[in-house]
Formats: structure tokens, sequence, C-alpha cells
């Protein structure tokens, strides 16, 4: 009898913890999709299919973003937020991302000639490009194949050749790329998420650096919009930065890179900053692969470069 109560409070206490996951996992969902329905995004048609973008700000010349890996044209702004907010900021959608359609066979060398077809759309003539993580490889080839309409390139926490993240991962780890096993992650938090976002040890160290961290991480959903972004990403366009020329860059190269990033290789960074003709590279001490901590001084250093005067911090 007794047995049999407690398999009976046991089983109770597991669906009610089930069907209170469900409720949070769809209550989650439905405020990051009412996250992105309030991006101001727009598309056009490109000879690669459908291509969306989001824009902010004001002041030439504009900056073109390549964001990393589960992201997307939100995401693309969210990034470079507190780093740049004295310019416009244009912020495509990479190939299979959200509302741009992911083409057939696809490489860099294409999705920066897309970058090229929305600057036209815009009557954009020159930009400075950021990329950032899993979008280097875009912004590269943006700046090889079309030096004429790059003034600057800035690499952040940068996918470089010989980085752990320019090896594509094992087929099974696709699995997590949707929007229930990355909310579980992101649930639990804890190392888990912090292997996710690119935290470093140590790290959170203040209420600062968790607002960040929570901010990027709610940031990848909805997730299933993103998926076959993502996929490309790992699998084709990460790989394929190690047989980028990166000695035939000619655009002034800005690299930004933690000693203590756990996802993008740093001595990869190093590598290709030797690598790249008077490139400037920029060693953060700590702050991972977010950053953490260290707004202010990328803010300082991509200003000087990009020879600006940036407007003061939050």
């Amino acid at each position: 009898m007794a047995a049999r109560l407690v398999r009976t409070i046991l089983g109770g206490a597991v669906a009610f913890a089930v069907v209170a996951s469900v409720r949070r996992y769809r209550r989650d969902l439905g405020a990051a999709r009412a996250r992105l329905a309030e991006v101001q995004r727009r598309v056009i048609s490109t000879r690669f299919g459908a291509l969306e973008y989001a824009e902010t700000g004001r002041g030439d010349p504009p900056v073109l973003v390549s964001h990393g890996i589960f992201h997307g044209c939100d995401g693309g702004l969210l990034s470079v937020r507190d780093v740049i907010d004295y310019r416009r900021v244009v912020a495509p959608s990479r190939f299979g991302y959200l509302g741009s359609d992911l083409p057939v066979d696809a490489d860099g060398a294409d999705q920066s000639d897309a970058f090229i077809e929305l600057l036209d759309d815009l009557e954009i003539g020159r930009v400075d490009v950021f990329g950032i993580s899993a979008g280097t490889g875009a912004a590269v080839q943006a700046a090889l194949r079309h030096p004429d309409r790059v003034a600057h390139l800035v690499i952040s926490s940068g996918n470089w050749p010989g980085s752990t993240t320019s090896v594509a991962p094992p087929s099974w780890a696709k699995l997590f790329y949707n929007d229930a096993a990355m909310w579980a992650i992101r649930s639990c938090g804890g190392p888990a998420l912090g292997a996710l976002m690119g935290v470093p040890k140590g790290f959170p160290r203040n209420a600062a650096d968790r607002a960040v961290i929570s901010e990027m991480a709610d940031s990848i959903f909805p997730l299933a919009p993103r998926t076959p972004g993502a996929v490309f990403d790992a699998f084709v366009s990460n790989p394929e930065i190690n047989s980028y020329p990166l000695e035939s860059l000619t655009v002034p190269t800005m690299i930004i890179h933690a000693t203590d990033d756990p996802l993008a290789t740093y001595s990869a960074a190093e590598q290709a900053a030797v690598r790249i003709p008077e490139s400037t590279f920029v060693s953060l001490e700590t702050g991972g692969h977010l950053g953490l901590g260290q707004s202010d001084r990328v803010r300082s250093e991509v200003a000087a470069f990009l020879n600006d005067e940036p407007s003061r911090p939050h």
C-alpha cells in the first residue's frame, strides 16, 4: 500500500513537471516569436533567391554585418549594438536564416555576392564589413571578391583556418539544431549553456555579464527558421575558410579575439593576422566568444580603425 502510494506521488510529480515544462517551452517560444516580429525585416529578390535584411541607425559609410551561427538579421543588429551605434548598420540574414533562401550548392562566395546585390538594391556604394564568428567566411569573401565595395573588414571572434570551429561537427550534432533541444540547454543553464555560448571559465563575473549571456541565448530563438542556415554554417561555410587565400586580402583588416575564447581558437586568429597583409590584431585578455566585459575596449578599437569618433557608451 505504501509503495503504491509512493509510486502514485512520484508519478504525479513527474507528470506535473512535464506539463510545467511544456507550458514554459510554449511560453518562451511565444515570447521569442514576438521579439522577432518586432524587428522590421525586409526582403529583396536576388539571383540566389530571397534575401532578408534589417537595418538601424544613421551615419556613413554604412556597416554591413555578417552575423554568427544561430542568428539572422536580428542577431546581427544585436551583436554590434554596443559597439557601433554611430553608423547606419545593415544586417542581412545569411543563407538559410529566417527569411533568406538557401540556394542549392551554395558557398561563401555566393553569400558575398548576395551581399553586394543587397548593397546595389539599397544604392549603397562602399561599406565597412563586420563579420562575427560563423559570419567570417562570407565577410572575408566579400573583401576578397569585391574590394572596391569594402572599405574596411573587421572580424570578431572569427572562424579562421585551423580553428576548432573550422572542422565540421559529427552528423549527430544536427539533432540539437531544433527549438526543443536548444530550449532544454537554455533552461538548464550552467556549464551546458556556457559551452553553447562560448563562455570561458570564471564567467559570468557580474550582473552585466549574466545579462549579456541571457540576451544572447534568448536571441537564437525561434530556432526552426534558422536551422537550415546553422547546418550550412557548421558543415559547409565554416570548413570552407581553410581554403581561403587570406594573403590575397587587400582591404584593411582588423581581427578581434579573446585569448580565452573556448569556441573559436585564439591561435588560429593570430595566424590569420600574420597571413593577412598589414592587418591589425586586437587581443582581448578575457571575455570569451561573446567578449564579455570588453564592449568599451572593442568600441574604441573599432572606432579608431574606422576613423570614427564613437558616441559615449550607454
